[in-house]
């Protein structure tokens, strides 16, 4: 049977409901939606959709490092939007921040994140160091 391991780090904003902050089984890390919080104040950065993304995206790093993995081994990310119309901007710091990795992605427009929030970001990734 697969050991479920939960992580956490402080480096990432806590969980906002009864879930972690990603769930590592059988070499994969599924990492749950990052928001615009700040991790050191659990703050709201609120702002343009390019900080915002910025900030969800070094959040997703840090819960990533802390499972044992990094932004070169994520598989698929899940990005949505409240807003369509934030798509290339999202993306320019989307590309920024994954370099030459390229995983697999789905973006979608909901109608409302947590906290109303503009992006929020989700991903699996396998894991690469123990």
């Amino acid at each position: 049977m697969a050991t479920l391991t939960p992580i956490n780090t402080d480096k990432a904003p806590a969980a906002i409901g009864p879930y972690s902050q990603a769930m590592a089984v059988n070499g994969m890390l599924f990492v749950s939606g990052q928001i615009p919080v700040n991790p050191a104040t659990q703050e709201l950065q609120l702002g343009p959709v390019k900080e915002q993304a910025a900030l969800v995206l070094d959040n997703l790093r840090a819960v990533l490092e802390a499972g044992g993995s990094d932004m070169n081994h994520v598989v698929k990310t899940t990005v949505f939007l409240k807003d369509m119309n934030d798509f290339a901007a999202v993306n320019e710091v989307y590309a920024e921040k994954f370099g030459d990795a390229r995983p697999a992605r789905a973006a979608v427009q909901v109608s409302r994140l947590p906290k109303d929030v503009s992006v929020e970001i989700e991903c699996v990734a396998v894991v690469s160091k123990l």
